[in-house]
């Protein structure tokens, strides 16, 4: 059987995240995506400049027509701007009950902006949270969920997931690109299991859309059928060579996206 993978997030018209981040890591790590937008925005490298929900019914007629038909192995959860589209996305995972769910919990931008009222946090904390095998947030964003300044240490990351973790998730990635130093540690708390994961720090600015292929990519891989903790160490491995490969992309004026594609377009193609 074909591999099949669904993100459930919002649609970035620059296409270096959301939706079209998260279908392009599907097809590069051999995995057939499909989707269920929740809200349009209006984006490029430089910012956003307009965002349009999508109704929550809708959003649930697209996850209902996905499941219907396609026989769907992982399901990652991104952008969920409103405590209603919430709410639908929970109901309709309860209903088909996939094998995988990872929930991205995309809350502050890269700015330090929060993009959630507080009503929808406390949705995604009790609807979403519970049904999620992996929950992927970086530092700023455990911190939202926990109601509480972000952390700055390596050393408290363990107790952070394990709060995280006592919300309901299963499992918790806990991203630690927000630390200061040459490295980016991730921890996956894997049930009792602290499992660290090491990469270096990359020194490029074209980091658009990270969090949004992170956690494509463990779902791509669960959808393959690889044990938890070596999806999410596969999916690290492919992000940081993904980063590694962003400045041969020439893609804008701003922040510019991940290279998904890296192992399939040969330098003589760049421009």
């Amino acid at each position: 059987m074909t591999a099949i993978a669904l993100t459930v997030a919002g649609s970035d018209s620059g296409g270096g995240a959301g939706i079209q981040a998260d279908l392009k890591t599907f097809s590069a790590l051999g995995v057939y995506g499909c989707s269920a937008i929740t809200a349009l925005t209006a984006q490029n490298t430089r910012g956003v400049t307009g965002i349009f929900p999508v109704d929550a019914a809708f959003v649930a007629a697209q996850i209902d027509a996905v499941f219907a038909d396609l026989a769907v192995d992982a399901v990652k959860i991104g952008m969920l701007d409103r405590p209603e589209v919430i709410a639908a996305v929970a109901d309709r995972l309860r209903h088909w009950q996939p094998r995988w769910i990872v929930l991205d919990p995309v809350m502050v931008a890269k700015s330090g902006d929060r993009l959630l009222r507080e009503e929808a946090v406390a949705a995604l904390r009790e609807e979403l949270l519970p049904l999620a095998d992996l929950v992927t947030p970086n530092l700023p964003e455990a911190a939202v969920l926990l109601g509480e300044a972000p952390v700055r240490e390596r050393a408290r990351m363990g107790n952070l997931a394990a709060r995280i973790q006592g919300l309901g998730a299963r499992n918790v990635l806990l991203k630690g690109g927000h630390l200061a130093g040459e490295d980016s540690p991730d921890l996956l708390l894997h049930g009792g299991e602290h499992i660290w994961l090491e990469a270096p720090r990359i020194a490029t600015p074209n980091t658009h859309g990270t969090g949004c292929t992170l956690s494509s990519a463990i779902a791509a891989l669960l959808a393959r059928r690889r044990p938890l903790p070596q999806a999410v160490a596969e999916a690290k491995e492919y992000l940081t060579e993904a980063i590694a490969a962003a400045d041969r992309l020439r893609v804008g004026g701003g922040r510019g996206p991940v290279h998904h594609f890296f192992a399939f377009w040969s330098e003589e193609r760049d421009p």
